[in-house]
């Protein structure tokens, strides 16, 4: 027997959830359909369409087809070592270059062995590395023998890092003068938030209460972080709603929203770009903006910037590279490389920067404060950077020695940049930027809905607002009628409970209350077709119900 309908107030109590909580609400209700359908448990997996998450459905093979070359590689050199049953050694600095060479020679048909010459020759030829040094941090990386040394990364692995950055988060063009970049690899761009929030805080760069901004829509965690009680910011919006045409958002964000950054008050920003969920990069005009303001009245502007969506727009460039005093860049390879399992990211911090600026003005007590708590790894800890700290704090200083991400991760993460840089790299960035924008399509045809024309629009996810649309199609007295009538995720309920579809609601990203993300990464092409058709058949019941009720 099929499970009566939510009421609205038990819809409304549910909204109060964050979306990827109420993403676990609407695969309940989905899956609960399907077993009250006789016949159809066998299908729940495939009719159920959750295109909730973000997680992609492709992955990256070549590199991955490399690192399991070099592990044999690297098993070879630890039984030359020691070899007693599967007992084997420490792989041998000296000459281990040759014996790469000897042994790409002598297993020429072994699956990824090319890929991982051609990654290990470009490494060589592009950054002028020592042949033994270079394989040699790899190969041990690879069997994760040691503790990551140096702790915040390892060194060719950060150079090999920050090419990748330089080429995919910069254009190609670094920005000159602000120093180098200067990288901590963590658990993800995840493990990256919660490190700089929390170091800020240690460092009395910020402190409870203060008050900092979030450029909005944005990725929940943004939101949610400030509101705990270790925090508990003044937070302040600013708000991409500007409209393209009657009904059709933009997703840009208006002059005077930028403004509010000129707020000397206002000591952080956060966004993610390209957006999460618009999925659009930042304008040049608000660029601009920002960099003006940088230089004029909020100088002291620490932004944090989100990138891990970067490598979907042709020529994206980050704030990090038009602000590197101002900008921690945090990045992760998840999405570009379907690796979400390998936890893989970064935090860059350029050496010349206002944060390192803030530490050595803060008042001598807070100065003292801060060398007890690293008095422990330096004899003079004033000196230590904030990129540093960073890793200390990731380990409650104590526990620094053995502080960064593992070395098998940090080889991944090395090869998954060097192909970044071979054709076939940027060969398969392509290649994800049509999968995408090919399931855009499809969305849109099914549900007939409008968006903006925009270049830079990196199509992972896309926020469609329905309200906004409705008003589109049927002029405001529609819109008036839904507001009024239904919670702003009835939509997403309707979904579940009739089409097995989950999708996330829009405002639980500070978004418009009556939007929904869909992932387009997730499915198969022709899932997001289907989508567009159920969602447009809910969209076209409100608008029969609206009908019927006016010839009433």
């Amino acid at each position: 027997m099929t499970k009566a309908r939510l009421t609205r107030a038990e819809i409304q109590s549910f909204a109060q959830l964050s979306p990827f909580e109420l993403k676990d609400k609407f695969i309940e209700i989905a899956q609960a359909v399907q077993e009250d359908q006789p016949g159809q448990k066998e299908t729940t997996a495939r009719a159920m369409l959750n295109a909730g998450r973000g997680n992609p459905n492709w992955i990256a093979t070549g590199p991955r087809e490399a690192y399991y070359a070099l592990g044999y590689f690297a098993l070879s050199e630890s039984r030359r070592v020691w070899t007693a049953d599967n007992l084997g050694g420490m792989p041998d600095r000296q000459g281990i270059g040759a014996r790469f060479d000897a042994f790409v020679r002598q297993h020429p048909d072994l699956a990824g062995i090319e890929m991982l010459t051609a990654c290990v020759e470009h490494a060589l030829q592009r950054f002028g590395f020592d042949r033994d040094e270079f394989v040699h941090e790899l190969t041990d990386a690879s069997i994760g023998d040691n503790y990551p040394v140096p702790d915040r990364m390892l060194p060719h692995a950060q150079q090999i890092v920050r090419g990748y950055l330089s080429d995919e988060m910069f254009a190609g063009r670094p920005p000159q003068g602000a120093g180098e970049l200067s990288l901590f690899a963590t658990e993800g761009g995840t493990a990256a938030m919660c490190y700089i929030f929390d170091s800020l805080m240690k460092n009395d760069l910020l402190h409870k209460g203060d008050k900092i901004a979030l450029m909005v829509p944005v990725f929940t965690p943004y939101i949610e972080i400030p509101e705990l009680d270790t925090y508990e910011f003044d937070v302040v919006l600013v708000q991409a709603d500007l409209f393209a045409d009657t009904g059709v958002r933009e997703w840009r964000y208006p002059t005077e929203e930028v403004a509010k950054l000129a707020d000397p008050e206002i000591k952080l920003v956060c966004l993610v770009n390209p957006s999460n969920p618009p999925s659009l990069a930042l304008s040049e005009r608000v660029t601009h903006q920002i960099r003006e303001i940088v230089a004029t009245t909020n100088p002291g502007l620490v932004i944090v910037t989100d990138d891990v969506y970067g490598t979907f727009v042709e020529g994206f460039r980050s704030l990090a590279a038009e602000l590197p005093r101002n900008t921690l860049l945090v990045y992760s390879y998840s999405k570009h490389y379907g690796c979400t399992g390998w936890r893989l990211g970064v935090i860059a911090l350029h050496d010349d920067n206002v944060i390192d600026e803030r530490l050595a003005a803060l008042p001598q007590a807070d100065k003292d404060r801060l060398a007890k708590r690293y008095g422990t790894l330096s004899l003079h800890p004033e000196k230590i950077r904030f990129i540093d700290r960073l890793v200390a704090d990731s380990r409650q200083v104590a526990l620094n020695h053995t502080a960064g991400l593992s070395l098998p991760q940090q080889a991944m993460m090395t090869l998954f940049s060097l192909f970044d840089m071979l054709e076939e790299g940027q060969a398969y960035k392509h290649r994800i930027r049509a999968v995408v924008r090919q399931r855009l399509e499809l969305l849109l045809e099914g549900a007939r809905m409008k968006i903006a024309d925009d270049p830079a629009r990196a199509g992972y996810y896309i926020e469609l607002d329905l309200l906004a649309e409705a008003e589109r199609t049927h002029g405001r007295a529609f819109a008036n009628f839904l507001e009024a009538t239904y919670e702003p995720v009835d939509p997403l309920f309707r979904l579940a409970e009739q089409t097995s579809v989950v999708l996330l609601n829009g405002g639980g990203f500070d978004g418009p209350q009556w939007s929904v993300r869909v992932s387009l990464a997730n499915l198969d092409d022709l899932d997001y077709l289907k989508i567009g058709h159920h969602l447009r058949a809910v969209f076209d019941a409100y608008h029969t119900e609206w009908q019927e009720q006016q010839s009433n």
